[in-house]
Parts: C-alpha cells; structure tokens; sequence
C-alpha cells in the first residue's frame, strides 16, 4: 500500500505543480508503473478545478466561473496536456509524413493549427461548463478529469512510441505499461462514476453512462489516428487524447442534463 501511495505522487509530482513529500524519493521505472494512478491525478485536478467552479459560481456569473475555473486547471497542470494538445494540433494538423510530423511536434514555436485549435477547444469547454447547472458542473469536471486520463493511459498499453525512445523526455512512459496498470486506471473511472451515481440518486447515471462511452470511443478513435499518422503514440498525443476526452465528456454531462 505504501508504494501504491508512492506511486501515486510520483504521478502526481510529475503531471502538476503539488510539491510531494520527501520519503517518496525517485527511481525511473516508477513512473511507467505509476501510470495505472494517472486517472487519481485527475480525480485530484477535477476536485480542484469543482471547488474553483463552485467558489466562482458564488461571486460571478457563470461564463466567468467556467473561465476562472479552466485557468485553475491550467496554472495547476502547468498547462502539461494542453501544451500537448497544440503541439499535436501542429504536427498532425497538415498533410505532412510521419518524420515532419514529429519534427514539427517537437518545435516548441506555436503554429496556426495550434493556436487555433486551442482557442477553440478552451472556448468549447467553458461554453460546456458555463451551460451547467452548479451541481451538474461539479459532477462534470470531477468525472471527466478522471476518466480523460484513463483514456491516455490506454494508448500506452496498447500502442507503441513512435518517436526516438533515446531522445524522450520521459523515457519510463515510452514503455507500455502492463494490462495490469490499464485494469487500475479503469477502475479508478469505475469508482469515480460509480461514487457520482451514488451521491447524486442516480440522478447523474446517464450522464455517467454517457461520458464514459464518449471516453472510450475516443480511446478508440485516438487509437486508430495515431497509429495511422504516427506509428504509435507520444507524449504530446498523450496530453492530445486527454485534453479531446475532456472537452468532449463535458458535453456529453452537458446533453444529459438537458434530457434528465
């Protein structure tokens, strides 16, 4: 139990600004394996970014709490997957071969795919969220930080680095992790979604059910592109799956809530 903790803050350290304590210490190899707890990370940022929405929908109106609560997020993140996200939009957002592609992935100037993917994406989420009710909100963005993230991990499980393991950044995760690990990270969605139906009365279990298939058919989907363009995945693809999962899961809560 105390390395499942260990485990846990390594993600945690190594996905947000969180300071962890020191008994933790490092070892490379305990960040392949602390990939099955990338989903608790999401749970920890999605209870964060619950109590920044709620706080914000007390003072403001809710176009400005939904803002409010993504800079949250992204100060908190360091903008980790969002970063991920523009570089992804960059790289595969031409009509360029697998080698320009992931030449372009790793230039650190922002192009026009990337910018305006990113505009477009932070306005659809906060359009998302703002169009929630309070409560309905704060199921959201726990569940959908949560599950997002379980949707990378599989890409990790199932496909293999496409770039230059020698030259990654984060050597451990250009490693697949083990079915394992995958089975943990679903079960932290499972808890999560299960703990949301409970608390809410059941009243939240189609927006549960729904966001939870969205998750997997972008698991999926993301699946199947990155293995066409890249050959595998990396870790801007990762933060890419993450970031899609995220802001498509809210409006999966959001079209529940109009039919519940």
């Amino acid at each position: 139990m105390r390395h499942e903790l260990r485990l846990f803050f390594v993600a945690l350290q190594f996905f947000t600004r969180v300071p962890v304590p020191r008994w933790v210490g490092h070892e490379p190899q305990w960040l392949n394996a602390s990939a099955r707890h990338f989903p608790a990370v999401g749970l920890f940022v999605g209870g964060v970014a619950a109590l920044a929405w709620w706080g914000g929908r007390q003072l403001f109106p809710a176009g400005v709490a939904a803002w409010l609560t993504l800079a949250t997020t992204v100060w908190l993140t360091g903008a980790f997957h969002e970063d991920g996200f523009a570089d992804t939009c960059d790289g595969l957002g031409g009509a360029v071969d697998r080698e320009r592609a992931l030449a372009i992935m790793k230039d650190s100037r922002i192009g026009s795919y990337a910018a305006v993917g990113l505009v477009l994406l932070l306005a659809l989420k906060a359009s998302a969220l703002a169009a929630l009710p309070v409560a309905w909100g704060v199921g959201a963005l726990l569940f959908a930080h949560t599950a997002s993230r379980t949707a990378a991990v599989a890409l990790i499980r199932f496909l293999p680095y496409a770039g230059d393991v020698a030259q990654a950044k984060a050597k451990p995760l250009a490693q697949r992790i083990a079915a394992s690990g995958l089975i943990v990270a679903c079960g932290w969605s499972v808890a999560a979604g299960t703990a949301l139906m409970l608390c809410s009365e059941g009243v939240w279990t189609a927006a549960v059910a729904a966001s939870a298939a969205v998750a997997a058919l972008v698991a999926l989907g993301c699946e199947r592109w990155f293995r066409r363009r890249l050959g595998g995945f990396t870790g801007d693809t990762l933060g890419a799956t993450q970031q899609i999962g995220e802001c498509l899961m809210l409006l999966a809560w959001l079209a529940a809530s109009r039919w519940t």
